[in-house]
């Protein structure tokens, strides 16, 4: 079988957003610990970076090139696509929250910690479940139905803007110094920082 490079990038970034995430909610359940201020720099990076890159680049190149052909080729798989676009449109709103929600424990105190907590565990718990989903459902049901002008056009997409972790040339100077700046500022182990 072909390997196609929009595969391949998509694969590539579901894993290190899961590292991400993963880091995040094991920084996340280790507390503040002695270092609040990097605690709380580290974490409010880690959401941007999440609201900048899969957000605004990889969930868009999902919705508008690789769910369409999808229920085009398999018309049953729209049940599956729409519940995936709707994850999509969730987690865009729930970042925003959860920014809030981390600056209010950090600002207020802990009083407003199990807020937070709660709400990056339930999104996070979706968002590897979502994940999971569109490798074991929707890039299957692509690599048996997808012509060879599908994958063009989608290769195309995908080698446009990669996430800045998975790839050497980073699409813009901005990630690439995001992510260089989480990892710097991260506490050991879960960063360099």
């Amino acid at each position: 079988m072909a390997t196609y490079s929009s595969l391949t990038i998509i694969r590539n970034e579901h894993k290190s957003l899961s590292v991400m995430l993963r880091s995040a909610l094991m920084l996340v359940q280790q507390g503040p610990g002695h270092d609040a201020e990097a605690f709380f720099r580290s974490l409010r990076a880690m959401l941007l970076y999440i609201d900048e890159f899969p957000e605004r680049l990889h969930h868009p190149k999902e919705t508008q090139l690789l769910f369409p052909r999808i229920v085009r080729a398999v018309p049953d798989a729209s049940a599956i696509v729409m519940r995936l676009d709707h994850d999509h449109e969730f987690t865009e709103k729930v970042v925003p929250q959860l920014l809030i929600e981390l600056v209010a424990w950090e600002m207020i105190g802990a009083s407003r910690q199990g807020t937070f907590v709660r709400s990056f565990e339930r999104y996070v718990r979706l968002y590897l479940t979502h994940m999971q989903q569109e490798e074991d459902e929707i890039l299957p049901l692509a690599e048996r139905h997808f012509t060879q002008d599908d994958w063009k056009e989608l290769d195309a997409a995908f080698e446009a803007n990669q996430d800045t972790m998975t790839r050497a040339e980073a699409p813009t100077q901005e990630y690439e110094q995001l992510f260089a700046q989480i990892l710097r500022m991260t506490p050991a182990p879960f960063g360099l920082g």
